[in-house]
């Protein structure tokens, strides 16, 4: 009797781990065709916007970085540094596993503000949606990284591929949650003198609420980007090439120099892109007052 208060009993044991995995197997079995459709899809547009950085000369690159940050700031030293954030990537000799991991984010991102952001609106306008949606939220912005990588790596193989898909459930959530709470916060009265007017629900959402919620929207444009640069090295561990892939042979040979340079190269990106975007959070935040 002791020992059954002390320990859980052995043979309370609830095996659905087992019941995932065979649902799991049985569904990249069963739906291959519709499957490899998706990977090639995703992989054409990779490829088209790889294709689309390398054809962008490193000298343009850099200059048009650091006119952004001047712009932005409105600093010369600010578009000075940034463009030297970028150049010191090139030094590194890292120029084409830069492109290959933005490339990723890029892509990861898109996929995330556009499934995202709709869903964001639904959930801002209906409390049953919202109900059912949140749950879900709380477990994909909970759950490790890790749980991510072993089903898409079943469904989609390694590669690219699966890197996106599980980097866009993981970034995905920014997105839906600030939409929602931008678009819920928009001031009542404003929207009540939309709808006084003879707006529509729709008119008022796009022509009032949306254009009041957009800082906010862009805040989570802006987070959906740094969960999306955080997975970086993650995903290299089911064969995602890059600065994360860099990181992960370094680290495997105890080198300690090779893995630091592509971890600072890392911080510089996701530094800048962080900038670039709070930037234009600011400027919209200057319009909207």
């Amino acid at each position: 009797m002791t020992q059954l208060l002390l320990s859980f009993p052995s043979g309370w044991r609830l095996d659905i781990g087992t019941v995932i995995d065979d649902a799991i197997n049985a569904l990249s079995v069963n739906g291959q065709s519709f499957f490899s459709a998706i990977r090639d899809g995703v992989l054409w547009l990779l490829n088209v916007v790889e294709m689309g950085l390398t054809l962008i000369p490193w000298w343009l690159a850099i200059a048009l970085v650091g006119l952004a940050g001047y712009f932005i700031s409105k600093r010369i030293r600010t578009g000075i540094l940034y463009a030297a954030m970028l150049f010191a990537i090139g030094l590194f000799g890292l120029w084409d596993l830069m492109l290959q991991t933005l490339t990723i984010v890029i892509v990861s991102v898109f996929f995330s503000l556009l499934f995202g952001f709709p869903i964001g609106i639904l959930i801002s306008m209906s409390r049953r949606a919202e109900r059912i949606v949140r749950p879900i939220l709380d477990l994909m912005q909970t759950l490790p990284a890790f749980v991510y990588l072993v089903p898409t790596i079943i469904l989609f193989s390694v590669g690219k591929m699966p890197a996106v898909i599980a980097t866009i459930i993981y970034s995905i959530v920014p997105i839906i949650r600030m939409t929602s709470h931008g678009i819920r916060n928009v001031d009542k009265e404003v929207v009540e003198a939309s709808v006084s007017f003879g707006a529509s629900r729709m008119q008022t959402l796009f022509k009032v609420q949306i254009p009041q919620a957009l800082p906010t929207i862009m805040t989570g444009v802006n987070q959906t980007i740094m969960m999306a640069m955080s997975m970086v090295v993650t995903c290299a561990l089911i064969g995602a090439n890059g600065l994360g892939m860099e990181i992960l042979v370094a680290t495997n040979r105890m080198e300690v120099g090779q893995a630091l340079l592509p971890g600072i190269a890392i911080v510089f990106l996701a530094i800048l892109l962080d900038r670039l975007t709070q930037g234009l959070i600011k400027k919209e935040g200057g319009k909207q007052k």
